[in-house]
């Protein structure tokens, strides 16, 4: 009897590690294409965070409530999840905004997945960046405006604990009418709240 309750023990010891040992094996992928009817992009499970993410403004008017909308994961790609957004300077910023797909509930809910959020400096998502974001919109209200983002990995970016890497900076390419105007923020606490100052060639 002893022996039999021991080996039980024993076994399901082995059953509790080996979803742990299952998850060690699996290779995380440096890129994985993902795309979605309003967005696509790139996404390393390495580093858990998008390399780039590219969409059109569809909804400059839209007014769809996001009450009760918060960020998910997938189960085909590794992401970052709320975990590497606790106790730290970063937002769960979105690369698609939210506010650019509010003409439905379905598409604005299509913006809250983690394929599409990125650890961004608080004072920048809510400054300068959401400020572009706003200009973005008018803009598309006369015209199709196209949007990439291109995220920046290299020796200034940090691996937080919980496993994701945070960028150390973004471009933006922002095209009307066959003209692209690109931009570039450290991923820091913006110096202006004027957007055109982030204009580079």
């Amino acid at each position: 009897m002893y022996v039999t309750i021991f080996n039980m023990k024993k076994l399901l010891f082995v059953l509790c590690l080996l979803p742990t040992f299952l998850f060690s094996q699996i290779k995380l992928r440096d890129s994985v294409f993902f795309q979605n009817p309003i967005f696509k992009g790139m996404y390393s499970e390495v580093l858990e965070e998008p390399l780039w993410v590219e969409y059109v403004v569809k909804c400059p008017n839209g007014s769809t409530p996001r009450t009760g909308m918060d960020f998910f994961t997938v189960d085909s790609i590794k992401t970052s999840d709320g975990k590497d957004y606790e106790n730290n300077i970063y937002d769960k910023g979105h690369l698609a905004p939210a506010a650019d797909f509010n003409c439905t509930k379905e598409m604005l809910f299509s913006t809250f997945t983690f394929l599409n959020c990125c650890l961004q400096d608080q004072y920048l998502n809510r400054g300068t960046w959401r400020l572009l974001e706003v200009h973005e919109r008018e803009l598309s209200k006369t015209a199709t405006v196209k949007v990439k983002i291109v995220l920046v990995f290299d020796k200034k970016s940090i691996k937080l604990p919980t496993g994701a890497t945070v960028p150390s900076g973004f471009y933006k390419y922002i095209t009307v009418n066959g003209k692209t105007t690109k931009y570039f923020f450290k991923n820091e606490k913006p110096l202006s709240s004027d957007f055109k100052l982030y204009i580079v060639k």
